[in-house]
């Protein structure tokens, strides 16, 4: 979840997790926030009575709480989140379900009740997540693998075949570990990748569009009217 508030904050997540989070971070709702866009991530988060989790996007999402909202949270890797959680991927794209719809009874109000009681809520919820860890073991090796050929640009024909995959075993295992297929989390990272590039002093959107992968400008104002409902130079 990322998108400008009237207050947002990040942190590196602690030594040991650094591979699994992406970061910590606390954000106060404003008045008129704009839409979460897609990122890859799933991220757990706490508003201090509500613990719930954002699944991966492939659109922009409205902010649902109210404004004055105080929410911390913890933004998982691509990939890593629905292993840990435990949820499929695909059952957690575009939503925004409560943890105890997702956990056996009474595993997400002690978690709930624990983050009500600490001083630190975005360290609570990342020792929740070394807890996770400890308890799911080591990422199967192909999920880092997948998240390097995405970022990479390389064909997902490519991909299944080096990992010695059917291109539709790959899109199955993809659902599962990152909520949509290879080709989708490309377009997504990519996206990202765009948004870091014109967020620099004297962007020009042709030199964005070429240095993010793009095959041209308009295939760019494409993606990001189909990846955020906005043209690019309403997303600097």
């Amino acid at each position: 979840m990322s998108g400008p508030a009237a207050h947002y904050t990040e942190s590196a997540p602690p030594e040991g997790l650094a591979r699994v989070l992406v970061c910590r971070w606390e954000t106060l709702v404003g008045a008129e926030p704009r839409p979460v866009l897609p990122d890859g991530c799933t991220d757990l988060m706490w508003t201090g009575e509500r613990l719930f989790v954002a699944g991966p996007d492939t659109g922009p999402q409205p902010v649902r709480e109210p404004p004055g909202t105080r929410i911390t949270g913890v933004r998982f890797a691509p990939g890593r989140g629905p292993a840990l959680l435990g949820v499929p991927g695909d059952a957690l794209r575009d939503a925004r379900p409560d943890l105890a719809l997702l956990w056996r009874p009474g595993e997400a109000e002690r978690l709930a009740d624990a983050l009500a009681a600490a001083p630190d809520p975005a360290g609570g919820l990342a020792a929740a997540v070394a807890g996770m860890l400890r308890a799911a073991g080591p990422p199967e090796p192909w999920v880092a693998a997948v998240v390097r050929a995405a970022d990479g640009g390389e064909r997902v024909a490519d991909l299944a075949r080096r990992l010695g995959l059917s291109e539709r075993q790959l899109h199955r295992r993809c659902l599962g570990a990152f909520g949509y297929g290879a080709k989708t989390l490309q377009r997504v990272l990519r996206f990202r990748r765009s948004l870091r590039l014109a967020g620099r002093p004297g962007a020009v959107l042709a030199e964005v569009a070429a240095e993010a992968g793009y095959a041209d400008q308009s295939h760019l104002a494409r993606e990001a009217r189909a990846l955020a409902g906005a043209p690019p130079a309403a997303l600097r």
